[in-house]
């Protein structure tokens, strides 16, 4: 399978579990790797044939900044979600970032791969 990938989608959000993180937008930073079958866009040179990833980057950023959740594996399973149900994909893979969330660390966060199978249903 191809992938077409996404890297340092950056943007801030509501995220955490402390009350003051509920009230302050933090940096997130969000890498997706969508896995998608791109024999047929080589061959036409279309963009219809293929995902268009500025679609996609356009739509998580908007679902992200949008968003209010606590944890960063909710906010990447959604993200999961949401790519593969609105673009009818096979696979993705969410890497979630939260840089500064750990004193003397520079980058926290989660990585998450999730199919449209696990999806059945919604």
């Amino acid at each position: 399978m191809d992938k077409i990938f996404l890297t340092a989608l950056t943007t801030e959000t509501v995220i955490g579990i402390f009350d003051r993180e509920r009230e302050i937008r933090q940096k997130v930073v969000i890498d997706l790797e969508m896995m998608v079958d791109l024999r047929r866009a080589a061959a036409s040179d279309a963009i219809a044939d293929t995902l268009n990833y500025r679609a996609v980057a356009k739509r998580v950023l908007a679902f992200v900044e949008a968003s209010r959740f606590q944890l960063v594996e909710t906010l990447a399973e959604q993200i999961a979600r949401l790519v593969l149900l609105e673009f009818a994909l096979a696979e993705v893979q969410v890497t979630l970032h939260k840089p500064g969330a750990i004193r003397h660390s520079q980058d926290v966060g989660v990585i998450i791969r999730r199919r449209l199978a696990d999806y059945a249903g919604a």
